[in-house]
């Protein structure tokens, strides 16, 4: 949730304790193996644990496999990994796909430079390196001179950057590291010029960013107090606090920039305009994309921080600044978005001004380059991007290679220069460099994949989803596809957090298509694709859409002979391993394989550990009688049925993941193999030293693709 959540988040408000008074029954039942076919399941232990929860009692038979700590539970996941693994490894094509895999990933990639000072600083894999290297170079096709290499930091490519901040005059680069997956974060400063550490180092850094100040003597972060160590991958996550560290200083001395001790869910990020005389807070609740602001005068010695925006009615993205004139992109009556302008000094709503209104199109990203707006828009899911001189006028559009997805456009309002990227589901991202002054693009890097992307083709269609209402879907295949339904279908999505799934490149996908598969993804309401109203529409009660719609994606792909259900499989990660499950729970039938990832499938107990808390804002909380009703009806964990059939499922969870802690997929696990009756496998794979996905090494990131994979070909009967 986004910001600091499942995949996103933001920071949700914890309702006040509705639950009714929780009757739990402890008692040990003896474990029965479960035998399916070929398959053995390890023995899982069940208990009485009942929970009264506005009248309704509910079973949560596995809820010992919370205790992630606990010896018993490490041997549950021992043994289940033995079974998964046996029969992944039986896979004839599991060696070949791993092997093309690994031949697609070695190619050059490139991520956009960024300009401070008198050099240009970029991230490059060179291939099949675990974790992308970070440079600087004089000039764009200057020698390139390494700055921080993350692959020397472990042996298995498992210390990987989370964050990085450079300072103005480029002289000093802090950066965030986090190891085996998990969301938190340490910090150091490293010297440009000799490629050395500083003795300074913050740690318990998580969901924040660093900004400097103008003059390079520190930088602005946020952190959370120190968690016991056997604590710090479960326990929930409150009282995010604002600092300032000093260079040279021991993070002990950090100073204290804002906290509130009466607002627990509140989180803060503090970042510096460019001209360095504000400091804008902005704080967040949860998953929830509406905020507040505040800001410091920091020219003021001893200033205080100022309330500007509080109201939490919408989101304000603050852009940049013109004096005491704040820029901010905002959803405030314009669901799609719009620029707006306070003055700080006379701050009434009365004095407030449009600079550019709202369009068609979401208005997903602004950046202020140039003495320009650079206005990134999604088009039906796909990226547009428009200039605008600082008075709104519209001065031109940026012409991209096709449908896909643009990011980057990162600067100074004073440079007349910014790169971007540009992705699309054959199209590796390509680097471009942008002229502000001229409004020309020009090729910077393309990466060489041994990929031939001419043989493929993508095409948007617009289906109905069951209450009517018309939704995107992209599907990417071999040119000359035969409508037969009989080609294997992997059907992704996501749907929640504001979030939009866009065209980009992926390598496993590559893959997949090369192996004859067709992919398809929907854009489901929950996503950020046509602005808030669509968020909304999937969102707490209305939830149920998300799944309507993606199950009316593969109904579509069905009825027009894309697929049919004996070849159709589903995936998706994080709330879309909760999509994932509440579809397969709903209609088995519909589809072959399952394939959920680090899913949120206890929707009852979910805000109770790390920041789930926070992802309320987005589902409800059972702690809510209406909201628990809701929950209840779709939680994976709670709706698999004893005697039904269910979808080959291979479970994929890892054991330092603590933003959807692996409990989520170990009790869903648990329950569908005891609930589970056929001959197809329902198993669950564990990845040891990673988390959640991001910084996950390369080496990782293809043997999981390669297992993905080759489930899939044994589950739909494909040829190899």
């Amino acid at each position: 949730m986004k910001r600091n959540g499942s995949e996103p988040a933001s920071t949700m408000k914890v309702p006040a304790l509705l639950l009714s008074l929780a009757v739990i029954v402890m008692c040990s039942c003896s474990p029965t193996p479960v035998k399916k076919s070929s398959l053995s399941y390890p023995a899982t232990r069940k208990d009485a644990v009942v929970e009264d929860l506005h009248g309704t009692p509910v079973a949560d038979p596995y809820r010992w496999l919370e205790d992630d700590n606990a010896p018993e539970t490490k041997s549950w996941v021992e043994a289940q990994n033995q079974v998964t693994f046996r029969y992944l490894e039986s896979i004839p094509q599991r060696n070949a796909i791993s092997n093309r895999l690994t031949q697609l990933w070695n190619f050059e990639r490139w991520g956009t430079p960024t300009r401070r000072g008198d050099r240009y600083f970029v991230s490059r894999n060179n291939g099949l390196q675990n974790q992308a290297v970070v440079y600087s170079m004089g000039t764009l096709d200057g020698e390139m001179q390494e700055l921080l290499d993350p692959n020397k930091l472990s042996s298995d490519g498992t210390v990987a950057l989370a964050g990085a901040a450079l300072s103005d005059d480029g002289k000093r680069f802090a950066y965030g590291i986090a190891r085996s997956g998990s969301d938190w974060q340490e910090w150091r400063v490293r010297e440009v010029a000799t490629g050395k550490d500083l003795p300074d180092f913050v740690n318990w850094v998580k969901f924040s960013a660093a900004s400097w100040a103008k003059d390079g003597s520190g930088f602005f972060y946020s952190r959370y107090d120190e968690p016991k160590q056997d604590e710090k991958l479960t326990k929930a996550n409150y009282f995010h606090k604002l600092y300032f560290h000093r260079l040279g200083t021991p993070q002990s001395s950090d100073t204290l920039i804002y906290q509130r001790a009466d607002k627990k869910e509140w989180n803060f990020n503090g970042t510096v305009t460019d001209d360095g005389r504000y400091l804008v807070i902005t704080a967040t609740e949860g998953t929830d994309p509406r905020n507040r602001v505040l800001y410091k005068d920091l020219s003021a010695p001893g200033g205080k921080v100022t309330e500007l925006l509080m109201d939490f009615d919408a989101d304000y993205t603050f852009l940049d600044n013109d004096g005491p004139v704040f820029w901010f992109r905002t959803d405030l009556d314009a669901p799609r978005a719009r620029v707006i302008a306070i003055d700080v000094t006379r701050p009434e709503r009365s004095n407030w001004r449009e600079i550019i209104p709202q369009s068609e199109d979401t208005l997903t990203g602004v950046s202020v380059i140039g003495n320009r707006f650079v206005c990134a828009y999604l088009k039906d899911a796909r990226s547009v991007v428009r200039v605008h001189a600082l008075d709104g006028r519209r001065e031109r559009d940026v012409e991209l290679p096709g449908i896909g997805t643009v990011s980057g456009f990162e600067g100074k309002r004073d440079q007349q220069e910014t790169f971007y990227s540009f992705t699309g589901f054959t199209m590796p991202g390509t680097v471009f460099r942008y002229d502000l002054a001229t409004g020309v693009s020009t090729l910077w890097r393309q990466p060489k994949v041994d990929f031939d992307s001419s043989k493929y083709e993508t095409k948007q269609v617009f289906y109905t989803s069951k209450d009517g209402t018309r939704i995107p879907m992209f599907i990417t295949h071999r040119k000359g596809l035969k409508l037969n339904g009989r080609n294997p279908t992997y059907l992704y999505g996501y749907g929640g957090f504001n979030i939009s799934i866009t065209p980009t490149f992926s390598v496993p996908n590559a893959a997949w298509m090369e192996m004859g598969g067709v992919y398809a993804v929907p854009n489901l309401r929950g996503g950020g694709e046509y602005g808030e109203a669509w968020h909304k529409a999937g969102t707490k009660l209305q939830k149920q859409n998300v799944f309507d719609d993606f199950i009316a994606a593969a109904e579509w792909l069905i009825a027009n002979h894309y697929t049919s259900p004996a070849k159709l499989a589903i995936g998706g990660g994080s709330n879309g391993g909760l999509l994932v499950g509440a579809c397969m729970t709903q209609r088995p039938d519909l589809f072959a394989a399952a394939l959920p990832a680090v899913g949120v499938m206890d929707m009852l107990r979910f805000h109770k550990f790390t920041i789930g808390w926070a992802w309320t804002s987005d589902y409800g909380s059972s702690e809510n009688a209406d909201e628990f009703k809701a929950l209840l009806a779709y939680s994976p964990y709670h709706n698999l049925k004893k005697g039904a059939r269910y979808p080959s499922t291979l479970v994929t969870t890892a054991d330092h993941d603590d933003r959807v802690v692996p409990a989520h997929s170990f009790k869903f696990a648990a329950r569908l193999q005891e609930s589970h009756t056929g001959p197809n496998p329902v198993l669950i794979r564990i990845d040891a030293k990673a988390g959640h996905g991001a910084g996950k090494p390369t080496t990782k990131l293809i043997a999981e693709a390669a297992d993905r994979w080759a489930f899939l070909v044994r589950e739909l009967g494909m040829r190899m």
